[in-house]
């Protein structure tokens, strides 16, 4: 299988966007729409929509590291609501943008709607204790108490931000996805998992039509709860194994433990 990273794509054919512009899209209340797939077409869909995103650099880069610390109750409170097709649910999560350095306390809040609220704050980098404005704002912002969470699940990966010319929508475009928990690390290295995020559904998005050319169709994909499933035995996990299966079969396999 001939895969493809985001370090190898060749992405210099795309106007760049910095940013301060991106305030312009910030979307907080938004449509997502998921897709995943081997890595094989990627570079075909990129080429094919070039000429009408721009190419999100910070700091003359555009290709970003990412490492996510997600929380949880000792009960998995937060995993067994998605689990369980629970609405208005909840993930907490800190994210470190590894090439700028800082680092943000996240909470996601997704409505019996569909629509996806997030809130967020500065945080110490790659910090898993949680300051006293950590605390303050997951008990203002979430149900939980922050002496309920502990770390869940830590992943990390690399990504490329597109922004539609139209500032209607934004896309992000994730690969080199891997996952730590308990001494246990899984790589997804074939993997690539796009999310386009607008304020309603993106019909029109050239993304979208570029990857339904691909014969490529929407499907859902939490990192947190793929993550948790592959790396931790002891969870419920019958609403995921279907999914778990579908992965394996478009990596052909491609899940390295180590």
């Amino acid at each position: 299988m001939n895969t493809i990273s985001t370090k190898e794509l060749a992405t210099n054919y795309f106007d760049p966007i910095v940013l301060s512009e991106m305030e312009k899209v910030k979307l907080m209340n938004r449509m997502d729409t998921k897709y995943w797939f081997d890595n094989n077409n990627l570079q075909a869909i990129l080429d094919s929509i070039s000429s009408q995103y721009y190419l999100l650099h910070i700091n003359d880069e555009s290709q970003m590291t990412y490492s996510t610390t997600y929380f949880d109750t000792k009960t998995n409170s937060l995993y067994g609501a998605h689990h369980n097709g629970k609405l208005n649910r909840y993930k907490i999560r800190k994210r470190t943008y590894i090439n700028s350095g800082i680092a943000f306390l996240e909470i996601k809040f997704k409505n019996n709607k569909g629509k996806t609220k997030k809130s967020r704050i500065p945080t110490k980098v790659e910090s898993t204790n949680l300051s006293t404005e950590d605390i303050n704002f997951i008990e203002s912002q979430s149900p939980y108490q922050a002496n309920e969470l502990n770390t869940a699940l830590i992943n990390e990966f690399t990504r490329i931000t597109l922004v539609n010319k139209n500032f209607q929508e934004r896309c992000t475009i994730d690969t080199n996805l891997s996952y730590m928990h308990n001494n246990k690390r899984v790589e997804l290295k074939n993997l690539v998992i796009v999310e386009i995020k607008s304020d309603g559904k993106p019909t029109q998005s050239p993304l979208v039509m570029a990857l339904r050319d691909h014969r490529l169709k929407a499907s859902g994909f939490s990192k947190y709860c793929v993550g948790r499933t592959i790396t931790d035995n002891s969870l419920k996990r019958n609403s995921f194994k279907n999914k778990i299966r579908q992965i394996e079969k478009a990596l052909n396999f491609g899940m390295n433990i180590l």
